[in-house]
């Protein structure tokens, strides 16, 4: 499916669009919002996937074939998820664009010291995560997410179509009001594709330093950054 050239927008007009589409589609199926989205940005839209699983990208390439994914190499990952994301590239309808951080792991060790992951853990996510990010969604207007409210108290207000101030661009979260059992009812009947790891005491799959099994009966997010004061990388405020 090809999708026509977006106009330029200024942010003011991407706020108000967002905002509205907020309001209007809180209750639409996520097809439908993915459908808005590419309907609105064309290929000025794009997804972007920690490959956890490949459900927003499933989702989104039987709206738009051949959608851009987005995929952040930290240079930290477990070798499951760089597994997961070559898979879906093999064999899905998407274009899996990875970015990576301007510094590799051992020049950033050079300049700050090793590990630092360990001694300031916001400032490795800024500089292998966020910058990055922020970098590689210049080219479009706006992106989507896998967020989902239940997933933790910092994501409950979780909008389905927002506004991401610090890039300025739209962001579109259309799982939003899924829970885990919408999720896994959809990879069960699709055949979605998700990181082993979830079947590995790995509810939640970040940066391998960073990230630990999770034990029975704590959050799903407990084993990111376990220990620390700190619950999310910085990519979602």
């Amino acid at each position: 499916m090809s999708t026509a050239p977006s106009p330029q927008r200024t942010a003011d007009e991407l706020r108000a669009l967002a905002e509205q589409a907020g309001r209007d589609l809180e209750n639409a199926s996520a097809t439908d919002i993915l459908r808005w989205a590419t309907d609105t940005f064309g290929g000025r839209f794009c997804v972007t996937s920690s490959m956890e699983d490949a459900v927003v990208a499933h989702l989104s390439s039987r709206v738009n074939p051949g959608v851009g994914v987005v995929f952040l190499d930290t240079g930290y990952h477990f070798p499951e998820t760089i597994g997961t994301r070559d898979a879906v590239a093999a064999v899905m309808d998407v274009d899996v664009i990875t970015l990576t951080p301007r510094q590799t792991v051992a020049e950033q060790d050079a300049e700050y010291g090793p590990r630092l992951h360990d001694r300031d853990p916001d400032l490795c996510c800024a500089l292998r995560k966020v910058k990055p990010l922020e970098e590689g969604l210049a080219a479009y207007d706006a992106w989507a997410t896998g967020l989902r409210r239940d997933e933790s108290p910092t994501r409950a207000g979780t909008p389905v179509v927002g506004w991401d101030g610090r890039r300025q661009k739209v962001k579109v979260s259309p799982i939003a009001r899924w829970t885990q059992d919408d999720v896994d009812r959809y990879v069960a009947e699709h055949g979605v594709l998700t990181n082993p790891l979830l079947m590995d005491g790995y509810p939640s799959v970040g940066c391998a330093p960073c990230t630990r099994r999770v034990a029975e009966g704590e959050d799903a997010r407990a084993g990111r950054w376990a220990g620390r004061n700190k619950t999310e990388c910085g990519l979602h405020g």
